[in-house]
């Protein structure tokens, strides 16, 4: 860990294009024998379709579709694409196109809702939207309502009124394209990301923050070479796919791994680890407590060498579990979408099951109080990275479009995550909760306000206040206390819970309805009426 630190000294140039310095540099390997036979991209569906991109392939084919954004788009640097389609290939080559072009990626869940995407649309004023046939019914739903959209992107084998077919025009697009010069700070990606109050807020990074930043995680993290073949199972619209499915690998020239699997099965990804010569995994801890559920003696792992974790904090059982069952430690990270890796369990350190490691060597990370004051070991306080008097240029740039909330992250001279933490007398940090209401519940971050939003939408509902809840699968659920209108106090409980939780599916993205609820006469809250969820959250850890 020590040698790491002393080691890592990025350069971050003034100018930066992760597919032309990065992509590009590896097809001129590839080209001169240099590199493993590895592909680049290697997707399966599960069904006997394959396909395997080498670096060059990659290349070629990103520069096809750079040229439908620019050509038959019209799309200029700048311009925002929102980007809705599950693990298919023409995932990876829009993410390479959006940089060659410097048009500015968003990618978003195939869960979204209509009115999901309807925000998404307004608040980014996006003017081309891409997704497949399961997605495209909602956004024509609240098209019209988006003044800024000009371009809509079937991925498809069919065809729909209103909307340009992806196939096609990537079929007759050209392959030649030169590559936009970008700067490192020019915005490269925008992810929205769940907070506790108010719709979900729009993280900005530029072209050296994840495509610089990153080599951290691909080479100390998750210690990958050109000869390893990785497989992330992150959903597409998280952050964590562009960390661990683009960035961290292609940075080492590693093989990105992908199975289509629409929902996270265990026989697949055990039948994969045994089946292809998968050498590094990555998963979130909802993940692997539902693979150790099962006897993995049946299965031999024969490449597999390293897990990795992140998304949440792992429990130590799981991790002594997987280790007993397959002899492999968990390598657990800590980051957040508006940074890179903030703290690891990295090559070659001691493993301390249920710690998030030691700091990452691109940040100085500490346990802060409320007026700034950096705390001594053990004591629990904020975890936050030092930006003044240099901030990292491995952060996000900004919340889009809104100043005050990126002002807000900043105390004293720290960007504070809006996590608590200590830290140990060895420099590990241990995961206390979030200083905010916002629930992780499998991976998926839920901001309380829009479940909320939702049940007041119903009319059984006064009032409600949603909080996470713990459960032995998921880590933690989402748990509504609801206080009922007199003309349902008296129905059938069972009946009401289940119609308010299939409104809130209807209403919302699905992955965020209230899997427990509980009806009751009031809420508890402060003297100027705001819900006391810390009081309702605490009442469930406590059970």
């Amino acid at each position: 860990y020590e040698a790491i630190q002393q080691q890592y000294r990025p350069e971050v140039p003034e100018y930066f294009n992760f597919a032309g310095d990065v992509l590009d540099r590896w097809t001129e390997v590839e080209k001169e024998g240099k590199k493993a036979k590895n592909p680049a991209l290697w997707w399966v569906d599960g069904a006997g379709g394959e396909v395997r991109w080498s670096f060059e392939e990659l290349g070629v084919l990103s520069r096809k579709v750079a040229n439908v954004l620019s050509d038959a788009c019209g799309l200029q640097r700048g311009d925002r694409v929102i980007l809705i389609l599950p693990r298919i290939p023409e995932w990876w080559l829009v993410n390479v196109a959006c940089m060659r072009t410097g048009t500015v990626l968003i990618p978003g869940t195939q869960q979204l809702t209509a009115k999901d995407i309807l925000h998404r649309l307004q608040k980014s004023k996006a003017k081309c939207i891409i997704t497949d046939d399961s997605v495209a019914p909602a956004v024509d739903s609240v098209g019209a309502e988006c003044q800024s959209l000009k371009f809509k992107l079937l991925v498809s084998e069919g065809h729909r009124e209103g909307w340009l077919n992806f196939k096609d025009l990537l079929k007759n697009a050209p392959s030649d394209h030169q590559c936009v010069t970008t700067k490192c700070q020019d915005p490269m990606a925008i992810y929205f990301t769940s907070g506790t109050t108010g719709s979900p807020k729009m993280a900005e990074h530029s072209h050296s923050s994840y495509g610089i930043g990153l080599t951290v995680s691909g080479r100390y993290w998750l210690d990958l070479t050109p000869s390893d073949i990785f497989w992330n199972t992150s959903d597409t619209g998280w952050a964590k796919a562009a960390w661990s499915s683009v960035f961290s690998p292609w940075i080492q020239g590693a093989c990105v791994f992908v199975h289509k699997m629409p929902q996270f099965d265990p026989s697949v990804v055990f039948e994969s680890l045994s089946r292809f010569p998968i050498t590094v995994f990555c998963s979130p801890p909802t993940a692997y407590r539902m693979l150790v559920q099962h006897k993995l003696s049946s299965y031999v792992f024969k490449s597999l060498r390293r897990c990795v974790s992140a998304g949440e904090p792992i429990n130590p059982e799981v991790m002594q579990e997987w280790k007993a069952q397959t002899g492999l430690d968990i390598y657990e990270g800590y980051g957040q979408t508006e940074t890179v890796l903030i703290c690891g369990n990295f090559k070659g350190m001691k493993i301390k099951p249920g710690s998030m490691g030691k700091p990452s060597p691109g940040y100085d990370v500490k346990i802060i109080d409320e007026n700034s004051n950096i705390l001594p070991p053990g004591k629990e306080g904020d975890i936050a990275i030092r930006v003044k008097p240099t901030r990292s240029p491995f952060l996000f740039t900004c919340y889009a479009d809104d100043p005050e909330k990126t002002e807000a992250t900043i105390r004293g001279d720290f960007y504070v995550t809006g996590d608590r933490g200590i830290m140990d007398e060895e420099g590990y940090f241990w995961f206390v909760g979030r200083a905010d209401d916002v629930i992780n519940s499998a991976g998926y971050r839920i901001g309380p306000f829009e479940v909320e939003s939702a049940l007041v939408e119903h009319p059984a509902v006064v009032e409600s206040a949603v909080v996470s809840s713990p459960d032995p699968i998921r880590g933690e659920v989402v748990k509504a206390f609801v206080v009922l209108t007199s003309d349902y106090a008296s129905h059938d409980p069972e009946k009401v819970m289940k119609e308010l939780q299939d409104h809130v599916k209807k209403v919302t993205a699905p992955y965020k309805y209230p899997r427990k609820m509980e009806f009751v006469q009031q809420l508890p809250k402060t003297i100027s009426g705001k819900i006391r969820r810390n009081e309702l959250r605490q009442k469930e850890w406590r059970k």
